[in-house]
């Protein structure tokens, strides 16, 4: 019997082997097609986000340096001016290290005002007096005082340049607003170095008669390359070492703040009168031949902050496009550029403060 051929049984046949292969072949072609473009939007992705990140810490950190080079020497007497600030031009950060970045060490009365006359003090003595009714020009109560760091300068007509800093253990004076003094800890803060080597004490217990004391910010930036910078311990005082390189530090009275990870380069220039002739003598790094007389004169501060990506891009294929400060370390100041690309992406901030108007008076204290 001879079987018909009808609708119903073409329906039965179903795909052929060689059907199945190009279908599945297509298929295969479209995933992998959609895989490599998510793979590479999302090494896209992650780049940008390394490049956002390198300039949120550049960024943070130019703010934070900005702002503390245009407040140094805020609040302190005018005669020790060629000690507000002290930097060191490309320091060798050992190990073999490329860059050689700048530091900068200033001080002020940055964070909290304080600027009271000393009526008297013997000169690393526990106990300064200061005139009455000084406390009450400051809305401080008593506990705030207790362990703050303040810097005791002596009378400019005395001709001593040599200033304390103290930690102040507890402040004391009567009801009426008499007999106020600072009671401090025994011996200088440790460990806390004012710029231009200031610190010390006077021969002669009167030069501090008609001197100042006011809270001491001793702040310095540096960049610490390698993550095992000399003579610090990593996990004491904020310092995070242990071969985590690439960090900016500030380090307030002592203790270590990091400010921005991913910093590859950090310099410094000056600009001043230094020879006092009424006009700027141009940008140029820290001489350590300049006197105390000529730091006095520096009036400008320029500095640049360079952030790398922790990562090479993987992204950029082919020859590296002509913009090679992108992706190769760029020269900045005297410190030179690198000899090859890298792939690394850069971001650099270049920011010029003006510093420390010292004949403005910040705390309407009828001084200055």
């Amino acid at each position: 019997m001879r079987t018909k051929h009808t609708i119903f049984s073409n329906r039965r046949r179903g795909f052929t082997m060689i059907e199945l292969i190009v279908g599945s072949a297509v298929m295969l072609v479209a995933i992998v097609g959609a895989l490599a473009i998510y793979a590479r939007s999302n090494k896209v992705s992650v780049e940008q986000q390394m490049v956002t990140e390198v300039q949120n810490d550049t960024r943070a950190a130019m703010f934070f340096i900005s702002r503390d080079l245009r407040m140094a020497g805020a609040g302190l007497p005018e005669e020790f001016a060629g000690w507000f600030l002290e930097g060191w031009d490309n320091e060798d950060p050992g190990g073999g290290a490329e860059v050689m970045p700048d530091r900068i060490r200033l001080m002020g009365n940055i964070e909290d005002p304080l600027n009271l006359p000393i009526r008297n003090y013997q000169g690393s003595s526990v106990v300064l007096d200061i005139e009455d009714y000084s406390f009450e020009q400051y809305p401080y109560p008593d506990d705030f005082y207790r362990n703050k760091f303040v810097i005791i300068f002596p009378n400019p007509d005395s001709g001593c340049r040599a200033a304390e800093i103290r930690v102040i253990t507890q402040v004391t004076h009567s009801t009426g607003g008499n007999n106020e003094r600072f009671n401090f800890s025994p011996g200088l803060a440790p460990g806390i170095d004012p710029p231009g080597g200031l610190s010390g004490t006077c021969a002669s217990p009167n030069d501090y008669d008609g001197g100042q004391i006011s809270f001491a910010d001793v702040k310095e930036y540096w960049l610490d390359v390698t993550g095992n910078a000399a003579g610090l311990t990593a996990g004491v005082n904020g310092y995070i070492g242990g071969g985590v390189g690439g960090i900016l530090y500030m380090t307030h009275n002592g203790v270590h703040f990091p400010l921005a990870r991913n910093i590859e380069n950090f310099q410094i220039e000056y600009d001043g009168d230094m020879d006092n002739d009424l006009l700027l003598d141009g940008w140029a790094p820290w001489q350590p031949t300049w006197t105390v007389a000529e730091t006095a004169r520096i009036s400008q501060v320029r500095v640049w902050i360079l952030g790398r990506t922790p990562r090479a891009f993987t992204s950029v294929s082919g020859r590296v496009p002509g913009g090679i400060h992108v992706y190769r370390r760029p020269a900045i100041s005297n410190s030179p550029a690198a000899a090859a690309d890298d792939r690394h992406r850069r971001h650099l901030l270049e920011s010029m403060a003006n510093v420390r108007n010292m004949s403005l008076n910040l705390y309407n204290l009828g001084q200055r």
